[in-house]
């Protein structure tokens, strides 16, 4: 295949799988630990009560971010041609900005929005991208 194809591939793939991984573990959370009288799909709702929710509500969104961005990162540098740490970055950069765009819309309390930015985003996409590098040798 194409260099160049499989280099765009990567980046859809890893983010499409990274945001799949991401959305179950939200829904999950909202199905597991239910938060009374909150709608998960009317943001207005969820950006008044999230400053008052406790830590766990926050397990599973933390978890979503990470998880996904990881897994997103793995698929895109085990997809990718070359630079495979490049495009396993790059998976970060891209959650990195949704993870800002949505603190900002539904903003948590600041630990979260903290803690979430810090470690969710671009650690992850580098485990990532060194679990890729790692499986491509053993291929």
């Amino acid at each position: 295949m194409n260099p160049i194809i499989r280099n765009i591939l990567a980046v859809i793939v890893g983010w499409f799988g990274g945001s799949v991984i991401n959305m179950g573990l939200i829904q999950t959370g909202h199905r597991s630990m239910p938060i009374e009288g909150m709608d998960p799909n009317d943001m207005n709702v969820m950006a008044e009560i999230m400053p008052t929710l406790e830590f766990k509500y926050f397990i599973f969104p933390f978890l979503a971010h990470a998880l996904g961005t990881l897994v997103g990162a793995t698929i895109a540098g085990l997809i990718a041609a070359n630079s495979k740490m490049k495009f396993s970055m790059t998976i970060g950069f891209l959650f990195l900005i949704g993870g800002i765009i949505v603190n900002i819309m539904i903003s948590g309390p600041i630990w979260f929005t903290i803690v979430d930015i810090a470690i969710s985003y671009i650690p992850m996409a580098w485990i990532g991208g060194k679990m890729a590098l790692k499986l491509s040798k053993n291929k």
